[in-house]
């Protein structure tokens, strides 16, 4: 009876991961038809967040079952809690995806992204990507350094949105409101992503530690160290 309360403990752990994978595929192709231009491509990521939507709902459904036929405590009550975020977190990433994607697919057959700035919303496609594969990898190792670090990598989304931005107050931004409107919400879009693939790293040191990551002490520094010796 306990292996397959921790079979299906598992299960849910394989579910957040596969979410999390089929997201972070999402917001790569969802780039790729924002700046190509692919009505394809737009199209199935818009078609996939089904997907996504249905694994929420079936490890939501698995997740209470859990809850009420075998009440758990402690750790394991943690591990169905935090999952149960985690998801939420996930499928919002996954709504993400299919908005930058719808966009592309309102602008065909042409690109809503200016060529100029290209370069900057790759860089914010690849990045939302890299971001979500690292929270993938961190609910299968529940390696606390390297859930924390994805804060520290986030700070380099934070600043091409900066950057953005200071491009469309640019006295010489020359594109017109219609697509300034279409830029800012696609940078709004990455951003959160990004947002959501930190708060999954952070729902695993809390599953793991116990402790959320705004209240733990930060690590004493070499100097810090030193002098207390």
């Amino acid at each position: 009876m306990r292996d397959a309360y921790h079979e299906e403990l598992d299960s849910i752990g394989d579910g957040l991961v596969e979410m999390a994978r089929l997201v972070g595929s999402a917001i790569g192709r969802a780039t790729t038809a924002l700046l190509d231009a692919d009505l394809k491509v737009a199209e199935s990521v818009i078609a996939a967040d089904e997907k996504v939507d249905d694994l929420q709902r079936e490890l939501e459904t698995r997740a209470i079952n859990l809850l009420a036929r075998q009440q758990p405590v402690a750790t394991d009550l943690r591990i169905v809690v935090t999952s149960l975020r985690m998801s939420a977190d996930l499928e919002r990433s996954g709504d993400l995806a299919r908005h930058v994607a719808k966009l592309a697919r309102l602008r065909f057959p042409v690109s809503a992204v200016p060529q100029d700035l290209h370069s900057t919303i790759l860089e914010m496609g690849q990045l939302a990507q890299r971001l979500m594969a690292k929270a993938a990898e961190v609910i299968i190792t529940k390696d606390v350094d390297d859930a924390l670090e994805l804060e520290a990598d986030d700070d380099r989304m934070d600043e091409l949105h900066r950057a953005l931005f200071q491009h469309l107050l640019d006295d010489r931004w020359k594109h017109g409101i219609e697509t300034a409107v279409d830029v800012t919400l696609v940078g709004r879009y990455y951003e959160r992503f990004a947002d959501h693939a930190v708060s999954v790293a952070k729902r695993v040191v809390y599953l793991v530690t116990g402790e959320h990551v705004d209240a733990m002490s930060p690590a004493p520094t070499p100097t810090e160290v030193a002098e207390g010796a």
